[in-house]
């Protein structure tokens, strides 16, 4: 990418791109497509695509059989503890915990990585489409604040991400879960499909495999991307670019139109204010390398540092004008933490199918859509869960505890175990004003910072869903003839689902709401904020998907408002 910023002298552009994660990448592809000079800034180090150093190593390349050592778990203590998989594979997109700290006033799992990319390249990739039941939910529950959009206007965004990063599915046909455009799916192994059999017959609920930003078959517009190639090491990177990342697709396009400016290791410390013109004029950076305190203009800035960043960010531009944080005139920046809770459902052991095997290690799984307060069901909590879970055999680490020696151990060493199914739940959390995130000014990072404090917590809603959420897959693993089906509800904080929203949410009015429905500043239009701070609830879909349609939205009017000669 390119990374001189002589380019513009005096540190002016057109646009300034705060973030190179999922949206981030989005906004950068498409100002600099429509002509803006766009520098693009990210606090990390550089990573170009296919700079993924353990993307093709054989396990037995890695010291520690590729386990993470007493000091990697240390450093890496957030992930450590939530039971995510640090490995010497995968450990160096993951932040130091030590040098990166934060505040927790109660328990929260902020799983990161700085570099340019962001978690683009560490995603799971699952990708659906919000409905009109999840636009209208607030209003109907009332619940915090009405969403200020419906399904019907992020319909044709929705469309266009998916026609350029490439989305694996199966059309369902089902009012929660819209169909959207689709690769050819992925296919289900014969236990996946049993169990479907199993729900559509004995529940009328669906099972359908993932819909996953993975290419299964060429995209015309990205000659460069290959299909995926079953590995299953998607966490390392993807040298193939079989899927979706910002470093494969969006920052490769933006960086061909010769407009976007890309400079890493740029810590934007705050929003620039100008009481006269009462717009944004630009953002300070520190430099993460030498600690150089910059500023660079532009007409238009988009915040996508992720959600939890641009908080940070915001909260810690304070002036005459927003005392209290950029933008808070409502009080709600930094207020209204969502996520998805997890860690609850169900895992069976499988008899029969011993003949039969799957081909390659399929990146996904099988999910079922939400089905609990539908068609005037009435639960004893609000909104609902989905399941994201999947059937395989059993490998030769299953014999650690094995009494067997020689000629018998290897023996069934060499076989496949039996089946094993697992699903487990993401259910929703509703916004509440007392889930927030502050700044900690009594603690300082190494570059002298505030850091942020996290005061959030699972509520009574979330609670009782999680009752249903660990009994319905039991009842249907049983009801699928399986055994020893066991549950499990597994002590949790929020975080670990690293779907973060809120923290800036979008609404109709500005004494309730950071942002309006283009995700412009109420206070500043010329400032956009379009990662998952602008959220306004969470359904209980992956949330990845909505976050690049609203960017690319954003885009097309803050152009459009440029042109007009309104920011």
């Amino acid at each position: 990418m390119a990374n001189d910023v002589s380019a513009a002298k005096d540190h002016s552009y057109d646009a300034i791109v705060i973030g190179t994660g999922i949206t981030g990448g989005w906004a950068a592809k498409e100002l600099t497509e429509r002509g803006l000079k766009t520098l693009v800034l990210d606090r990390g180090r550089d990573v170009k695509h296919g700079d993924y150093p353990t993307a093709t190593k054989d396990i037995w390349e890695f010291p520690y059989g590729g386990r993470a050592t007493d000091e990697d778990l240390k450093r890496q203590a957030v992930a450590a503890r939530s039971g995510y998989a640090i490995t010497q594979a995968s450990k160096h997109w993951f932040v130091d915990d030590t040098e990166h700290p934060y505040t927790e006033i109660q328990r929260f799992d902020w799983i990161r990585g700085y570099h340019v990319g962001g978690r683009s390249i560490m995603w799971g990739r699952q990708s659906y489409r919000w409905s009109q039941m999840d636009f209208e939910a607030n209003a109907k529950d009332g619940v915090a604040v009405d969403w200020p959009v419906r399904y019907a206007e992020i319909a044709p965004w929705y469309d266009h991400v998916e026609n350029f990063i490439g989305v694996s599915g199966r059309a369902e046909n089902l009012p929660q879960l819209p169909d959207g455009k689709f690769l050819p799916p992925m296919d289900l192994n014969c236990v996946e499909t049993h169990l479907q059999q199993t729900m559509t017959d004995k529940f009328k609920r669906k099972l359908t495999i993932g819909r996953v930003a993975h290419l299964t078959a060429p995209l015309a517009h990205s000659p460069q991307r290959g299909t995926c190639q079953y590995r299953n090491l998607c966490i390392r990177g993807c040298p193939y670019g079989a899927y979706f990342s910002s470093n494969s697709s969006t920052l490769p396009a933006a960086e061909a139109t010769g407009n976007m400016t890309l400079r890493p290791n740029s810590i934007v410390s705050e929003l620039i204010y100008d009481d006269k013109t009462q717009r944004a004029t630009g953002v300070r950076v520190i430099d993460a390398e030498t600690n150089e305190q910059l500023e660079f203009n532009a007409k238009v800035i988009f915040v996508c540092a992720s959600t939890f960043a641009s908080a940070h960010i915001m909260l810690n531009s304070v002036s005459k004008r927003f005392p209290n944080g950029f933008g808070n005139d409502s009080g709600e920046l930094g207020c209204n933490i969502m996520d998805h809770h997890l860690d609850v459902g169900a895992g069976a052991l499988v008899e029969g199918y011993t003949d039969q095997y799957y081909t390659g290690r399929r990146p996904n799984g099988f999910y079922i859509p939400r089905y609990r307060n539908l068609a005037g069901e009435k639960r004893s909590y609000i909104r609902g869960f989905g399941y994201q879970g999947g059937a395989g055999r059993l490998g030769w680490t299953r014999l650690m505890l094995d009494k067997s020696l020689g000629a018998e151990l290897k023996e069934k060493a060499a076989t496949p175990g039996p089946w094993y199914i697992r699903m487990g739940g993401f259910g929703e959390i509703l916004p509440n004003h007392a889930n927030r995130v502050t700044l900690d000014r009594t603690r300082k990072d190494k570059w002298g910072l505030p850091l942020l404090a996290f005061d959030a917590q699972l509520r009574d809603n979330e609670l009782k869903m999680r009752k249903d959420m660990a009994n319905d897959a039991a009842e249907m693993l049983a009801a699928a003839g399986f055994r020893d089906v066991k549950t499990y509800d597994r002590e949790t904080g929020i975080g670990l689902g690293i779907h973060e929203m809120g923290t800036a949410r979008m609404g109709k009015d500005p004494k309730t709401s950071v942002l309006n429905k283009w995700n412009q500043v109420h206070a500043c239009p010329n400032v956009y904020v379009t990662d998952g701070s602008f959220m306004v609830s969470s359904a209980c879909q992956n949330p990845s998907l909505t976050y690049m349609a609203f960017t690319v939205r954003a885009v097309d009017h803050a152009v459009g408002e440029l042109k007009r000669g309104n920011v």
